[in-house]
C-alpha cells in the first residue's frame, strides 16, 4: 500500500514540475507567441495615405452634445441631428437655424420642404422654421428607427429594434414591410447585430438596404421584390470585417457607393455593381473604437462624414 501511494505522490509532483515549467516558458515567450490566433487589427489599419484620391477640408463642429445623423438637400444646405436636437448648416458649415427635439435623434432627411426626424422609436416631422408638423406613431414595440428614406410620396424607415424596413405613405399610412426572411422568394433576412442599419433611395426608384449581419447591401423594388446583392466578408480592404458591416453609406451621384465602418474604421467606394473603387479616408484619420460615421453626399460631389468621436462634420473633396 506505502509503495502505491509514494507512486502516486511522485506522479502528483511530476505533474506539477511540468505545469510549472510550461506555464514559466508561456510567461517568458514574446507577446505575440503567446496567442498566434489572436484577431489583431493593427496591420489592417495602416494604409498608405498617398493612394487617397480625396483630400479632407476644414470641418465643423455643431454645438449639440451628440451627433448621430446627417442629410443634405438639394440646395447644398446640411441637416444634423443628434441629442435633442436639430442643426442646419449653409454648405460652408455656418449655422443657419436650430430647434430643439423631445429626445435622441437617431437619424435625419430633408425632402419635400419637410424635415423627417427619428427620434429613437418614432419619427417627428417639422417645417424648415423648426415648427413640429406631425408626430407618427411608434412603428412597433422595440423599434430603433436608424435611417430614413423619402420618395415623393413614400417614407421608408429602417427598424433595427425588429430587423425591418416599412414603406409608408407621406400621411402615415403603413403600406407593406420589406425585408423578412422569405425562402420561396430567396430574402435571406436582416442580421443586425448592433443599431446599424441604413438604406437608400436610388436614382431608379429602387431601394439599396445594408444587411450589415450578411457584411452585403440587398437591392428591392418599393413593394419589397429582392432584385439581387452584393458584398462579401473579408479583411482584405475590398471586403467588410467584423460582425456587422458597413455601417453607413450613401450614394453618390453617379450611382456609387460611399461606406463606413465600424472596427476597421474607414471610408470607402464601390462601383454602382459593387466593385470596390478607392478609399476616401483612412482608419487613421479617426479615433480607435469610433462607431456611427453617418453619411451624406452634396451636389457637388463632396462627402460629408458625421464623426460622432470629434462631434464634427467632416468634409472630403476629390482632389
Amino acid at each position: 500500500m506505502k509503495s502505491k501511494i509514494i507512486i502516486i505522490a511522485a506522479i502528483v509532483m511530476l505533474i506539477a514540475i511540468m505545469g510549472y515549467m510550461a506555464w514559466d516558458l508561456f510567461l517568458s515567450a514574446p507577446p505575440e507567441a503567446k496567442n498566434p490566433w489572436e484577431y489583431k487589427l493593427g496591420d489592417l489599419k495602416r494604409v498608405d495615405s498617398s493612394i487617397l484620391n480625396y483630400t479632407e477640408m476644414k470641418p465643423f463642429k455643431p454645438e449639440m452634445e451628440e451627433v448621430h445623423g446627417v442629410d443634405v438637400d438639394s440646395s447644398g444646405t446640411i441637416y444634423v441631428v443628434g441629442k435633442n436636437r436639430v442643426e442646419i448648416f449653409s454648405r460652408d458649415g455656418n449655422l443657419k437655424n436650430s430647434f430643439p427635439i423631445s429626445g435622441i435623434g437617431t437619424c435625419i432627411t430633408m425632402r419635400n420642404q419637410l424635415i423627417y426626424v427619428g427620434i429613437l422609436d418614432h419619427i417627428e416631422l417639422f417645417n424648415i422654421s423648426g415648427d413640429r408638423i406631425k408626430r407618427w406613431k411608434r412603428t412597433a414595440p422595440g423599434s430603433v428607427i436608424t435611417s430614413i428614406a423619402v420618395n415623393g410620396n413614400d417614407v421608408f424607415l429602417a427598424d433595427a429594434g425588429n430587423k425591418m424596413v416599412y414603406r409608408y405613405t407621406a400621411a402615415g399610412k403603413l403600406l407593406n414591410r420589406i425585408g423578412q426572411k422569405d425562402t420561396v422568394q430567396n430574402i435571406p433576412g436582416f442580421v443586425i447585430p448592433s443599431p446599424y442599419f441604413d438604406l437608400a433611395i436610388g436614382k431608379d426608384r429602387t431601394l439599396w438596404i445594408v444587411n450589415p449581419g450578411r457584411h452585403s447591401f440587398e437591392h428591392y423594388t418599393m413593394e419589397g421584390h429582392l432584385l439581387n446583392s452584393w458584398g462579401s466578408a473579408s479583411n482584405s480592404t475590398a471586403g467588410f470585417c467584423g460582425c456587422c458591416n458597413p455601417t453607413n453609406f450613401a450614394l453618390l451621384n453617379d450611382g456609387s457607393f460611399v461606406t463606413s465602418e465600424k472596427g476597421i474604421e474607414r471610408i470607402k467606394i464601390y462601383s454602382n455593381e459593387g466593385v470596390y473603387r478607392e478609399m476616401v479616408a483612412t482608419p487613421e484619420m479617426f479615433a480607435e473604437g469610433v462607431k456611427g460615421l453617418d453619411l451624406a453626399v452634396d451636389p457637388l460631389g463632396r462627402i460629408l462624414v458625421l464623426d460622432p468621436a470629434e462631434n464634427q462634420v467632416r468634409v472630403f473633396v476629390r482632389k
